[in-house]
């Protein structure tokens, strides 16, 4: 497999991600992996190599205000969940990928679920096939809604990177177990250093204020009723973000109405399961065989 840095103009703003293709002249179709909320998509990094492994071609985008893209010229107008949909449909038709199956963590999944309900860009609910929400759904739970505002909105600053490493290391236990060298790609992936020559999480502040611009952002239940695709809902056994109760109504609605969601706990996590460890990534790639398998 090879991975390589790519950059394209989304809605008018420069977009990074990553592109993973599997080696061999078959391709079995594209993923899209979408990170979460104040992270960028070198997170995708163990999925994207698990997949492309098995033949998939895999895109990794940092979203606008993180990592590698452009931060936000209108910071109010795009730091939304609308525009974040219309970046993700430029990039599909861009690269002319017509049918994909999508993995989104957190942010990334809520993206993911607006772009196949068609509410904000019709185009994408025609090509996304599948969808993987990892911990994350419809309805989030308030108080760990105001968590991740206190923690994002004020990104701290260190002197040194073995610093900042520490503090991910604290921010991010949730996601499960990382080894060592794991937390120091993390780290080093999502960093960015300030005109003082300190180190700080590599993303805009200002991405917060989606939370207040628009407090219903992620209140999705509409768009999730509205999917007529295979769901899977990967939720941290621990997650303080998607409460098992969310979880049942999911059952009884939409997709989960139709015998279309697939609902597994996983051990050891909080918000959000890494997805680094082969029972996670054996999950994800297990789902889209199965979804795979009727059109072979």
């Amino acid at each position: 497999m090879t991975a390589s840095s790519q950059y394209l103009t989304c809605a008018g703003r420069e977009l990074h991600y990553m592109d993973w293709s599997p080696q061999g002249p078959r391709v079995r179709g594209t993923v899209i992996a979408w990170h979460g909320l104040a992270r960028t998509g070198r997170d995708m990094d163990d999925l994207a190599a698990h997949l492309a492994a098995r033949g998939w071609r895999v895109l990794c985008p940092d979203t606008v205000g993180r990592g590698l893209s452009q931060w936000a010229v209108s910071p109010k107008n795009e730091y939304c969940l609308a525009f974040y949909a219309r970046l993700a449909c430029d990039l599909l038709e861009q690269l002319n990928v017509q049918q994909c199956h999508w993995v989104g963590t957190s942010m990334g999944g809520a993206i993911g679920m607006v772009g196949a309900s068609g509410y904000f860009e019709p185009e994408l609910k025609k090509r996304i096939r599948s969808l993987v929400l990892n911990d994350n759904a419809p309805q989030l739970a308030q108080p760990a809604i105001e968590r991740i505002k206190a923690y994002a909105g004020q990104p701290p600053a260190f002197a040194t990177v073995a610093e900042l490493e520490a503090f991910f290391r604290t921010a991010y236990k949730p996601y499960g177990f990382l080894t060592d060298a794991q937390w120091r790609h993390l780290s080093e992936t999502s960093t960015r250093r300030l005109p003082d020559g300190r180190v700080t999480p590599h993303y805009d502040p200002a991405i917060v204020g989606q939370f207040i611009h628009y407090p219903d952002d992620y209140l999705l239940w509409h768009h999730y009723d509205a999917l007529h695709i295979p769901v899977l809902l990967l939720r941290g056994a621990e997650s303080d973000l998607v409460l098992r109760d969310t979880g049942a109504q999911m059952q009884t609605r939409g997709p989960g109405a139709r015998g279309q969601l697939q609902w597994v706990e996983v051990p050891g996590c909080g918000h959000a399961p890494a997805l680094n460890v082969p029972e996670q990534l054996e999950l994800v790639s297990g789902f889209i065989d199965a979804v795979e398998a009727p059109a072979t």
